[in-house]
């Protein structure tokens, strides 16, 4: 019986939840898109100013 409960719960937590999880997901992408950005941006003017700082052992 419990198996036929848990299946009501998802369907009545599906109705609610697409549009919240949705924006939240597409608020974290934006975040994360904007954070890949700065790094990139950070990496690509180190990688600029000493031009074999990696490679030097």
């Amino acid at each position: 019986m419990s198996h036929e409960a848990v299946p009501e719960q998802s369907v009545s937590e599906q109705q609610d939840a697409p549009k919240g999880l949705l924006q939240q997901m597409e608020e974290l992408m934006a975040s994360l898109t904007a954070d890949l950005s700065r790094l990139d941006a950070d990496l690509q003017s180190s990688a600029d100013r000493p031009p074999a700082g990696g490679v030097a052992h």
